[in-house]
């Protein structure tokens, strides 16, 4: 199967192909400026993007370019949009409704826009993509992956908040955890890596990115996660403050003379290892700084490691254990002083970090040494893969199940 992966935001779309049967990808690209100007972006495998200004006034003109392009005689990868025998959305919220992926009906996304409100930067978006596609491929399958799926083997003793029990009876507010697309492709990955079933370890998977959460993964089922109701909750991230007395909120507020709108777009874009440093939101750009002596860029990552540490070991404590630790996302793939600096601190667990760590960027690597008790490893994360996975996955059953219908005469 040729599958479409689709990532839309408030103002963008992402998109690959790939061939599900040799896992390659095709081309991909992304669309920018959407309701401005527009900005598209192709790249056809082995090949050197193409980049040029076009009309996208809304998602849908996006669709109708990226097909165009997929489908463009000199440099396209397709002859027909007729090969594309699927669609993969990348859904971020699927509240408690949603515990693994799912075909795209009428229903389904009336359910999904009644979750925006625990979403309300996410869902929006991706619902007005999955539309868009849905009108110009009607005949195409459509496959929704949630973010939050992955999270739902939480018990209530992981997800609950301590607040009156009414607010998630009336309002479901928990915790849901996101990135959970990439914290089961890497939980998998490692399986395979160490020569395991994912129901026979214990993993704890760092997604360390400007956007960073912690899951812990028992059995090849997630039984802790870092991010909360929203992605703000847990690590101190890029520009996200991540875990603070919920009292600094109005405290700012009422100090600054600003609306708790304002205070949630410093809490949300402004704070962070940004906030900290004063420099960046970049680390490559910290640990320069930090490197020339700026103090509060050494402060941030310090702050940023010291974090991670706490996470992980906390989840040591909750699975009773651990089998592998690994590193996934921009910086947990390319930050081997970061890496460095968070394992130093696990040495009680027996791992020793080999100096191979220092060169690994990017690369799927172990970075312990071999005798050591608890195995860490450098996995890149692939979402786009894992989403074309499950959407051949959704769309191979409902093939089968209307083959049987029919056969059946029903």
């Amino acid at each position: 199967m040729k599958i479409l992966v689709i990532n839309c935001g408030s103002s963008s779309l992402k998109y690959q192909v790939i061939d599900s049967e040799t896992e390659h990808v095709l081309a991909k690209g992304l669309c920018e400026r959407i309701g401005i100007d527009g900005v598209l972006t192709y790249q056809p495998a082995g090949q050197d993007k193409i980049k040029y200004e076009a009309a996208m006034p809304a998602h849908r003109q996006a669709v109708e370019l990226v097909l165009k392009q997929l489908t463009d005689p000199e440099n396209g990868v397709l002859t027909s949009i007729d090969e594309i025998d699927a669609v993969g959305h990348r859904m971020v919220h699927g509240g408690e409704k949603f515990a693994c992926s799912t075909l795209l009906n009428d229903e389904v996304l009336q359910t999904v826009e009644e979750l925006n409100d625990l979403a309300p930067l996410h869902n929006p978006p991706t619902l007005v993509g999955v539309r868009a596609c849905k009108e110009i491929l009607p005949d195409t399958p459509m496959v929704g992956v949630f973010d939050t799926a992955f999270h739902q083997t939480m018990e209530p003793k992981a997800f609950i908040y301590a607040l009156p029990y009414e607010y998630y009876e009336k309002y479901a507010m928990r915790r849901y955890g996101f990135h959970g697309t990439s914290h089961r492709f890497v939980a998998q990955r490692t399986a395979e890596l160490m020569g395991k079933k994912p129901e026979d370890i214990k993993v704890i998977v760092c997604h360390l990115g400007n956007g960073a959460s912690i899951s812990a993964v028992n059995g090849g089922k997630c039984v802790e996660t870092s991010m909360g109701l929203t992605p703000l909750e847990g690590l101190i991230m890029g520009t996200r403050s991540g875990d603070i007395d919920p009292t600094c909120i109005e405290y700012i507020a009422h100090k600054e003379n600003i609306s708790m709108e304002e205070t949630f777009e410093i809490i949300n874009k402004k704070s962070g290892v940004l906030g900290i440093s004063g420099v960046s939101s970049d680390f490559r750009d910290l640990e320069e700084a930090a490197n020339n002596g700026n103090k509060r860029a050494a402060l941030a990552l310090d702050a940023f490691c010291h974090h991670v540490t706490k996470y992980i070991g906390s989840y040591v404590a909750v699975m009773n254990g651990v089998d592998a630790i690994v590193f996934t996302a921009g910086i947990g793939e390319n930050a081997p002083g970061v890496r460095a600096q968070v394992m130093e601190n696990f040495k009680y667990l027996g791992i020793e970090i080999d100096p191979v760590n220092d060169s690994i960027h990017g690369d799927e690597q172990m970075i312990s040494t071999a005798d050591s008790k608890v195995k860490v490893f450098v996995v890149p994360t692939n979402e786009e893969l894992a989403i074309c996975r499950d959407t051949v996955e959704i769309v191979t059953k409902e093939i089968v199940t209307e083959t049987v219908k029919k056969v059946l005469g029903k």
